[in-house]
């Protein structure tokens, strides 16, 4: 599928098949993996951020194939997930920091076009998210609430 907002060809759908024979090197099992994700969200860690540090402190390449769930599914499973998907706060963080610089430089029209394909994300983000029903259909967008989730 092409990009939408480049002339670019963008990624096809294909993927690298992953191999599930015997890891022999993997020193975890699935206990102990969900026990250090939940670790490591509640020292407020995002759930890429668990993936990483699991990857590369505690060679574990994939918690889905070890555990048979994903870091969301635990952290749900467990009532430990944040309120709001870790994609939809990094949409929001990102517009905060154009309106921020927006406000010192205000001629910057690259910046300006930023923001507005930012927003248009952040609109289809919110609407996928209340059709699936992760957020409330009720749930409301503002930027004076976005600076007050984001700090």
């Amino acid at each position: 599928m092409a990009r939408m907002y480049s002339r670019k060809k963008g990624k096809s759908g294909s993927h690298l098949v992953i191999k599930k024979d015997n890891r022999t090197w993997i020193k975890y099992n699935s206990e102990e993996t969900e026990k250090l994700v939940l670790k490591f969200a509640k020292a407020t860690k995002k759930c890429s951020e668990i993936g990483l540090v699991l990857r590369d402190q505690y060679g574990i390449p994939n918690v889905k194939e070890i555990c048979g769930k994903t870091i969301g599914q635990i952290l749900k499973d467990n009532k430990a997930a944040p309120e709001l998907p870790d994609d939809l706060l990094n949409l929001i963080s990102r517009e905060i920091q154009i309106i921020k610089h927006l406000e010192l430089n205000k001629k910057d029209q690259p910046a300006r076009r930023g923001l507005i394909l930012t927003e248009s994300k952040l609109k289809r983000l919110i609407k996928y998210y209340k059709r699936k029903g992760v957020l409330p259909k009720d749930w409301k967008y503002s930027k004076e609430q976005a600076k007050l989730i984001v700090g």
